[in-house]
């Protein structure tokens, strides 16, 4: 059976490497309560995140939009921006 899943992807910006030890405790705050709600899926970066960014799975579109709006990492410049997804996932 399909189901569908929100992918959010993010660019990072220009200082992220510098700026994430300073936000992580608020961002692994942020992507904790959601996992524990049963919202996020998935969540992680790609090979040389400051080239390639990050990205995280999430079971609603709401949930997804709330996520990338809250997460400190884009409220303090470590995301450029961010793109919202529908993904079926046909293994599910």
């Amino acid at each position: 059976m399909t189901q569908v899943r929100y992918v959010v992807t993010y660019e990072s910006g220009p200082d992220v490497l510098e700026l994430a030890p300073v936000h992580m405790a608020a961002h692994v705050a942020h992507y904790e309560d959601f996992a524990a709600r049963g919202l996020l899926v998935a969540i992680g970066t790609f090979e040389q995140p400051e080239v390639n960014g990050s990205m995280c799975l999430l079971t609603t579109r709401e949930a997804a939009e709330e996520f990338a709006a809250g997460d400190p990492f884009v409220v303090h410049g470590l995301v450029r921006s961010y793109r919202v997804l529908a993904w079926t996932d046909v293994l599910a």
